[in-house]
């Protein structure tokens, strides 16, 4: 793995206005920037990053089976008493996924670690699906790539399979997400151009225009029934929204379905670790409420936890993160070494929620700025990757995409 300078494409502002990437540049700052690239082997994209994605996501359903069957669990994980049947009865009816997105700290020699799962409604999906596939095949027309070069990102090709193995040929999907967010609207445009190729009809509706009609379906703008939803819309907030109560008798298939709130939840990670201690894929992880006395001198009640915990003691003193059970970019994340706090978000609008402790897993440095890796999964396979940079050691909105290829 090498962070490799290169010429810009002249031409790359003008195409990303031309094809509608209206936030390549954010509060004045670039967000995609491709005044490098990072060039990976082969064998570094297949046996770190793709089948380690892969196999993860396989963990997290089992994850996912243990969680929903558990009370104790779900109230951890800060699903509302009153959808813990909505939640579970969704996974019992195997309602189907279509994407989620890994964030891994990856050096170039592995093992890659799991950071956190965005899998309920991870961004960044257009300029991996599709802008860093036209930087790719730009940069090798004009010379500046080699003809043999290759990129991870089989993204968009793998929505359409994913699609079109799911529903019948034209059948009709939402998609809604809130217009005044670029990205957000970036995402669900990708996902409706997977959609319309696959044969299905795709329409948009603005999420503040969705009503219930009275016998408690949910409508469109234009008062058509809305059957299947795929809404760019969390979890965690859905539920705590005065239209989650309609859910449950709506007749509406949502995507991604209920029981994606637990694993788009940092609470899914103390479980991972509990289930699969050891996984070199995984970091030590702990609710906090569990682990507080502990890192204080004092021990954990529950002698299970107590046990793992005097396992990873040492590298958890050493350095861990805290991290809310619901957070987005970075927000109210801390850094502890040695004791002390070292580096905390400045955003810590989620600085209310409980948390969850994990072993501090260092991102690589590449001329002052660190990557991370977004390994995306679409249905139960890895099948691409995008990468975001900040100067920062925590990952924030405003950190820059970069583009990738495959050189061996």
């Amino acid at each position: 793995m090498q962070k490799i300078t290169l010429p810009e494409r002249a031409d790359w502002r003008a195409l990303a206005q031309e094809v509608g990437f209206s936030f390549a540049d954010m509060h004045g700052e670039p967000y995609w920037d491709e005044t490098s690239a990072y060039q990976f082997t082969l064998r570094q994209i297949e046996k770190d990053i793709e089948d380690p994605a892969t196999e993860l996501h396989g963990l997290c359903r089992e994850a996912t089976a243990k969680i929903v069957q558990s009370e104790q669990l779900l109230t951890k994980l800060g699903i509302p008493r009153d959808f813990h049947d909505l939640v579970a009865d969704s996974w019992l009816q195997n309602q189907p996924e279509i994407y989620g997105r890994f964030d891994l700290a990856y050096d170039g020699t592995g093992p890659a670690k799991l950071l956190e799962y965005n899998a309920d409604t991870p961004t960044s999906l257009y300029e991996t699906a599709s802008f860093q596939w036209i930087w790719l095949e730009g940069q090798i027309a004009a010379g500046v790539l080699r003809p043999g070069d290759d990129q991870f990102n089989g993204v968009h090709e793998a929505l359409v399979d994913r699609f079109r193995s799911l529903f019948a040929p034209d059948t009709d999907l939402h998609f809604a997400a809130h217009t005044n967010s670029a990205e957000d609207y970036a995402t669900v445009e990708a996902m409706g151009w997977a959609a319309r190729e696959a044969g299905l009809g795709a329409h948009f509706t603005e999420l503040s225009k969705i009503a219930i009609s009275k016998d408690g379906q949910f409508l469109d703008e234009q008062d058509r029934v809305i059957a299947i939803l795929f809404k760019l819309y969390p979890w965690e907030d859905l539920l705590r929204d005065d239209y989650a109560r309609y859910i449950a008798g709506s007749n509406c298939l949502l995507l991604e379905p209920a029981w994606k709130a637990v694993l788009s939840n940092k609470g899914l990670l103390p479980v991972l670790w509990q289930m699969f201690e050891g996984h070199p894929n995984l970091l030590p992880a702990f609710f906090e409420a569990d682990v507080t006395d502990a890192l204080a001198g004092r021990g954990p009640a529950a002698p299970d936890v107590a046990a793992a915990f005097g396992r990873a003691r040492a590298q958890l003193i050493k350095g861990h993160v805290t991290k809310p059970l619901f957070s987005r970019e970075g927000a109210s994340i801390r850094i502890v070494e040695n004791g002390k706090v070292t580096l905390s978000s400045d955003d810590d609008s989620y600085g209310n929620h409980p948390r969850v402790v994990q072993a501090y897993a260092p991102l690589p440095d590449f001329d002052g700025f660190r990557p991370i890796i977004g390994a995306w999964v679409v249905g139960q396979s890895c099948a691409g990757i995008g990468i975001r940079e900040d100067r920062s050691r925590i990952t924030q909105d405003l950190s820059r995409f970069k583009p990738h290829f495959i050189r061996d």
